[in-house]
């Protein structure tokens, strides 16, 4: 509707000197009741006489018809008539009327656009001026070109915290468009909740349509539907977003319009076909959870063979089982939901933990109290792997027996084919081990799942517990912050007794020491050839991020570093990536994080 033919068409109705007085208030007191010091009373003066033959009558003049109203060029057809007012909902009537609100805050409230984001650089973030003099090109391609989660799970963290640092946009680029390109990539990694905490740092009147589309996919990762509502309702949407007008009905449940949600829900009902009706039907039983607006609705399943994010965000939300056939093979990004959503019992929330925490969504404190909550409640959760995964936690914590806690946790360890997220999850529980040449054989392993949780200094304790070369060796020579420079010979035994696929360990190892700068130039050139690789071959991508080291850029690096950690698996890593990755982080004062990525390489090839 044509907001300027409304206007017209109602200014026809009510042209009157009163509402055209409206258009320019005026107070009605004199001039002077403004004034704060009374005025001198003015000297009286002799009345006026009356012209003769008048008898001393006044005739005031006759006011003048107001002029009238330019209607050409208008056309009145589009004018709504009164039945079709009466058909529109509040937020059309609004619209129609201009009246639809743009800011959901107070103007004292109203935020700034620049240095955008929840962690600060005394919090740990970047400093916000990191990009502030960056081409907007190069950011934009970094950012756009990241569509997947990381390999690694310390770069997962690495680039969590650089996205949701408080940043100034880049030279050329708006604040809106930058934030934009980080919900997106936060999104892709499954970060969610991080995506939602950084949408809700921008005024949702300043949202634009791209924004407003990454701001509710992050509310349905999340399964918050309710928390999307100030995007739909104020955002900038459009019917091209997905499940829109479904998201329009259920917050218009919430906003008190029951009645009018539900009607507009069962219009969408009856022109759903195939497998778009169960989306319909989970959006009508979350509105209905609204006011007067209950009303049962039957969820059928039958005929579903395809999960997506509403479906799965709207059944976990409304506490609806979902079937077999849709769970049996949920993918990474289903299962970091699950894992991530506090509103699922623990015993659905642990089916996702070990992805979630090998990615570096979860912590190992918090998968930790996941297993713990569900060991709490044993007498309830009934028999099965997971409570005996919790059952050997416990013993790997307070078992009095070295042997005994040792052995339960490699019983934690063969009980998933996450191996990695179950490293994470005994990660404290490695750290209270005393090293023991008794425990030589499990060394290795000790040492990757406490540097999971970054326990170096713990990790440090068995130094003198392993052997030159093994793989105990090889992580805390690249985990020890104190560096030191890695000899020919235990280069030379470590390679020999590598026994991984195209001896990746290795190849990773020497990548790691020499981005770390903790092996000679001649060690590298011997084993690179001995192993037929080349570190220092030059792409495009190796050639940005030696550049965004080489003028200290932590930021630009740490987007071009998970550029190329991209992928689902570790073999699509190679060793020449995590050198230059390692070097640049390295060079930028970035060397914790350095060194965490590159054992995790060793440990995970």
């Amino acid at each position: 509707m044509n907001r300027g033919y409304w206007l017209a068409g109602a200014a026809l109705v009510l042209s009157s000197t009163v509402v055209l007085a409206q258009r320019a208030p005026e107070s009605i007191l004199p001039s002077s009741a403004n004034t704060p010091a009374p005025s001198p009373a003015p000297a009286a003066s002799p009345a006026p006489s009356a012209p003769a033959g008048q008898a001393g009558e006044v005739v005031q003049p006759l006011p003048s018809a107001p002029e009238p109203v330019d209607t050409s060029g208008i056309d009145l057809s589009d004018i709504p008539s009164v039945e079709e007012l009466e058909a529109m909902s509040t937020a059309e009537l609004d619209d129609v009327l201009g009246l639809k609100p743009r800011f959901d805050i107070p103007p004292a409230a109203r935020r700034s656009l620049s240095r955008v984001g929840v962690i600060a650089a005394a919090e740990g973030g970047l400093p916000p001026l990191s990009l502030a003099n960056q081409p907007a090109g190069l950011v934009r391609a970094t950012l756009g070109g990241i569509r997947g989660p990381m390999v690694s799970r310390w770069g997962h963290i690495l680039m969590r915290r650089a996205l949701a640092s408080r940043l100034d946009a880049p030279q050329g680029m708006s604040p809106i468009e930058f934030a934009t390109l980080r919900v997106r990539v936060l999104n892709s990694m499954g970060e969610y909740a991080a995506a939602r905490a950084l949408v809700q740092d921008i005024d949702t009147a300043n949202y634009s349509p791209a924004l407003t589309q990454a701001a509710v996919d992050a509310y349905i990762g999340a399964a918050d539907i309710v928390g999307a509502c100030p995007s739909v309702r104020l955002g900038t949407g459009t019917d091209e977003i997905a499940n829109w007008a479904m998201l329009e009905g259920i917050c218009a449940a919430f906003a008190g319009e029951s009645q009018r949600a539900q009607n507009d829900l069962r219009r969408l009902l009856s022109r759903a076909e195939g497998d778009a009706r169960i989306d319909v039907l989970l959006a009508q039983r979350f509105a209905g959870a609204a006011g007067d607006g209950r009303r049962a609705v039957t969820i059928e399943w039958d005929g579903i063979d395809s999960m997506t994010p509403w479906r799965f965000a709207l059944a976990n939300a409304l506490g609806e089982p979902l079937p077999e056939n849709l769970t049996d093979d949920l993918g990474a990004t289903y299962l970091i939901s699950e894992a991530m959503t506090p509103a699922l019992p623990v015993t659905q929330r642990i089916r996702g933990s070990d992805v979630a925490a090998a990615s570096g969504v979860l912590s190992a404190e918090a998968i930790v109290d996941l297993y713990g909550q569900l060991y709490a409640a044993r007498t309830d959760a009934g028999e099965g792997p997971a409570l005996t995964t919790a059952s050997r936690l416990r013993d790997a914590y307070v078992d009095p027996s070295p042997a005994n806690r040792v052995a339960a946790i490699r019983d934690v360890w063969s009980g998933s084919d996450a191996d990695y997220g179950r490293m994470v999850l005994t990660a404290y529980a490695a750290a209270r081990v005393t090293p023991s040449e008794d425990f030589a054989d499990d060394a290795g392993e000790l040492i990757a799942s406490m540097l999971t949780a970054g326990l170096e200094r713990d990790a440090l304790r068995w130094a003198d517990a392993v052997d030159a070369g093994s793989l105990g060796w090889a992580l805390l020579a690249l985990a020890n912050p104190r560096g030191g420079t890695v000899s020919d010979g235990q280069l030379d035994t470590f390679f020999d007794d590598d026994d991984s696929q195209n001896s990746r360990k290795s190849r990773m190892l020497l990548a790691g020491l020499a981005g770390l700068g903790r092996v000679n130039e001649g060690d590298i050139a011997e084993y690179s050839q001995r192993l037929e690789m080349n570190l220092g071959a030059p792409t495009r991508w190796t050639q940005m991020i030696d550049r965004a080291a080489a003028v200290e850029n932590r930021a630009l690096v740490a987007y071009l570093a998970g550029l190329g950690m991209q992928g689902d698996s570790w073999d699509r890593m190679t060793a020449r990536h995590l050198y230059h990755i390692v070097s640049a982080l390295n060079r930028v004062g970035m060397e914790a994080e350095a060194r965490m990525i590159a054992a995790e390489a060793v440990a995970r090839a």
